[in-house]
């Protein structure tokens, strides 16, 4: 991939929902470097598989020379993005925005870089303008040029307004002149001429580009990316156990592992193209042998490792393999006390006890068995294992060499059914 290819690329890989003004975008982009940007709000203290796409993105358009700006929006975050939401946003305070705002600033800089001369990765806060402005100011000179029946036509306004039991407060209605303004003030100070987002933001981007036209007579571009959705019609990144974090804290890297381990067959090679960074021509060779020898098991993985790597690093990466084989491969040999606890924060199952009198009981107290009977048969039934190993005695004590790192014993009833025994001191 080279400059002059990027637009067709990003079609090849369906990263465009809406694009204004293709063509002319591809001329700009051939002939010279550009600045881009991307907001994002600090609503939460971590962000979640659902920015992936447009980080990566940004990533794209800065391994071929163009800068990439993060916007974090310690001001609009204040006020709460009504895009599509079904209801206002429950507004934090300042502190603790700031307190966010700086923890998805630290995990943005893992995805850019920061030190490579002219497009050096930039990180913003729009708090740098919105503290300064003044409110009659901005009704005169930006709100002007905004027509109340063009705003509330716009289709994620128009379902709220529709919605009596909600409707929109004027706070929420003045977020698309907010974010108009972000890109007013990028395309002034950082000659920003294209921002990326969403498709759920193409009415904000859309206002950024009306104001700067009106205001600077410049012309500037909009990119907006799929919003993915799970066939079962919930959003992208949401599991029966909650949203998939970028924070190792909130969702371990064994637990967003999985994650990419488990999605449906059929969106594997749409995947590849949209996360990675794999030569697409690569992608549709795989896809074209998708069921011969397995290959499909092979390139789920492959996905998998990738991203968790972009997300976690190669450490991290390491680990989730390790547990995975683990659970999935029955190979032991090579666990580390790290990887067990964080086997212990998600993933399986876990008790902590201070001593069981044997492995029926075990059983019992782990929920892998619902009576001592049940357990004894399981055992006989071949189906028990400790630390991955067949356990036939139905009398069988747990001892000291059932133990690893003298703290984790792995309880394990067939393939899928998991329990990590913690014992106290």
């Amino acid at each position: 991939m080279n400059k002059m290819d990027l637009i067709n690329e990003l079609h090849q890989r369906n990263l465009i929902f809406h694009i204004t003004n293709k063509n002319k975008l591809k001329e700009l982009i051939k002939n010279k470097y550009i600045s881009l940007y991307c907001g994002f709000d600090p609503t939460e203290e971590s962000l979640h598989v659902g920015h992936l796409l447009p980080l990566i993105t940004l990533k794209r358009f800065q391994i071929l020379g163009h800068k990439p700006i993060v916007l974090i929006g310690g001001a609009t975050s204040l006020i709460g993005d009504p895009s599509f939401k079904t209801k206002e946003r429950l507004l934090q305070s300042d502190k603790l925005i700031d307190k966010w705002t700086l923890k998805i600033s630290q995990q943005v800089s893992f995805f850019l870089d920061f030190n490579c001369n002219f497009n050096s990765a930039l990180i913003l806060n729009n708090n740098l303008w919105f503290k300064k402005i003044n409110i009659l100011s901005f009704l005169r000179d930006v709100g002007k040029h905004f027509s109340i029946n063009t705003m509330i036509s716009r289709e994620a306004v128009k379902q709220r307004i529709k919605r009596l039991d909600q409707g929109i407060s004027f706070t929420e209605f003045s977020y698309n002149l907010l974010q108009a303004y972000d890109f007013f003030i990028l395309n002034q100070k950082n000659q920003v001429s294209l921002q990326i987002g969403g498709s759920d933001q193409w009415g904000n981007i859309s206002s950024g580009m009306h104001l700067i036209h009106k205001i600077s007579k410049k012309e500037v571009y909009g990119l907006t990316l799929p919003l993915l959705i799970q066939s079962n019609g919930t959003k992208f990144g949401k599991t029966e156990s909650g949203t998939i974090w970028l924070d190792s804290k909130k969702t371990t890297p064994y637990k967003f592992y999985q994650f990419w381990m488990n999605i449906e067959d059929s969106n594997v090679y749409r995947f590849l193209k949209l996360f990675t960074f794999i030569n697409i021509d690569e992608i549709n060779q795989r896809e074209k042998n998708k069921y011969k020898n397995n290959q499909i098991i092979f390139d789920k993985s492959l996905l998998a490792k990738h991203i968790t790597r972009l997300v976690h690093g190669d450490e991290n990466l390491l680990a989730a393999e390790r547990i995975t084989n683990i659970l999935f491969f029955k190979n032991i040999e090579d666990i580390k006390e790290s990887d067990l606890e964080q086997l212990k924060k998600d993933g399986i199952s876990a008790i902590e006890v201070y001593k069981i009198k044997d492995l029926q009981e075990a059983l019992v107290l782990s929920s892998l068995a619902q009576s001592r009977t049940q357990a004894k048969n399981m055992i006989i039934s071949n189906s028990i294992s400790i630390n991955t190993k067949k356990i036939v005695n139905k009398n069988h004590i747990i001892n000291n060499n059932d133990k690893l790192f003298d703290k984790f014993t792995l309880l394990s009833r067939g393939k899928k059914n998991h329990c990590l025994i913690c014992w106290k001191k």
